[in-house]
């Protein structure tokens, strides 16, 4: 849609606005980075000389996505993961990792703006056998998340901030949990393929990138937890329901040692749903968010 501005001094407020918007979001951006406390402490782990970067993984995700209507604002978050990953004789799913429970709150500011508060309940499955007595620990996290959309000729663009307080610990003998903050920045395209907008009966292809970034005391050397650089191929069947199914690599950081660098790849499927029992004529805005 284009609108014409009889006053250019609008004109110039709403190119002002785009300036100030992308000047925020860099400097939110520099702010994490920069907030990121790197301590030089003595450590008994010894640094390689170079990075060494290890045999990629090979997993595999279904992961489902609920946005279930409250009201005009309100919506509910449900969201269940289902994450495997290969075993010495099988790959992509030899073995359960983990399962996520992530449920929040979120409020829609504007169509093209929502925020989201809310926690998680991760069960986490011993893949590497080392203890013989613990094979799955929970993993306890407090979120918040700030979304944005903006058309970009016929494609979406989406910006993604998301903080996390985690509590997890390792299958080790003894061992204690730790508290570690993640932030989180992901850019998404959604891009139609076989329609002049993302619409029901659109298939698209959506590339996107996300840094995961981390920090806290057991954060010595390792603030890179994780790069991850996936692309997905849909299908809208309407606003409710979308399925799609991409290739994701990854790699980041040990957290015991920064100069080991874990990276995998992993074949990823989504179900988005979006019920909304409300009045038809209070049905989804056009441009809603997915994860």
């Amino acid at each position: 849609m284009y609108i014409k501005f009889k006053n250019k001094t609008i004109y110039n407020s709403l190119t002002f606005s785009r300036i100030s918007y992308s000047k925020t979001t860099f400097i939110l951006l520099l702010f994490v980075v920069c907030s990121l406390k790197i301590n030089a402490q003595n450590s008994e782990v010894t640094l390689p000389k170079e990075s060494v970067f290890q045999d990629p993984v090979t997993k595999y995700w279904i992961n489902t996505y609920g946005n279930i209507r409250i009201s005009k604002k309100l919506f509910w978050v449900a969201q269940t993961h289902f994450r495997f990953q290969e075993d010495e004789s099988t790959p992509f799913v030899g073995q359960i990792a983990q399962v996520y429970n992530r449920h929040a709150l979120g409020y829609i500011y504007t169509k093209k703006i929502n925020f989201a508060l809310g926690g998680v309940l991760r069960l986490n499955f011993d893949t590497k056998d080392q203890s013989k007595t613990k094979t799955t620990i929970p993993e306890y996290r407090i979120w918040h998340q700030y979304q944005f959309a903006m058309p970009v000729g016929i494609a979406i663009s989406y910006h993604r901030f998301r903080i996390e307080h985690r509590w997890s610990k390792s299958f080790k003998e003894n061992s204690e949990y730790i508290f570690r903050n993640r932030w989180r920045y992901m850019f998404r395209l959604k891009i139609p393929v076989n329609k002049p907008k993302i619409q029901s009966g659109a298939f698209y292809v959506a590339p996107e990138a996300e840094l995961i970034l981390q920090s806290g005391k057991k954060v010595i050397d390792s603030p890179l937890e994780d790069l991850r650089l996936h692309t997905s191929f849909g299908y809208i069947f309407s606003p409710k329901l979308t399925v799609a199914a991409g290739i994701m690599y990854n790699q980041g950081q040990e957290l015991n040692n920064g100069g080991l660098w874990k990276q995998g790849w992993t074949f990823r499927t989504h179900l988005y749903f979006s019920p909304d029992f409300r009045n038809t004529k209070n049905k989804l805005p056009e441009v809603h968010f997915r994860d």
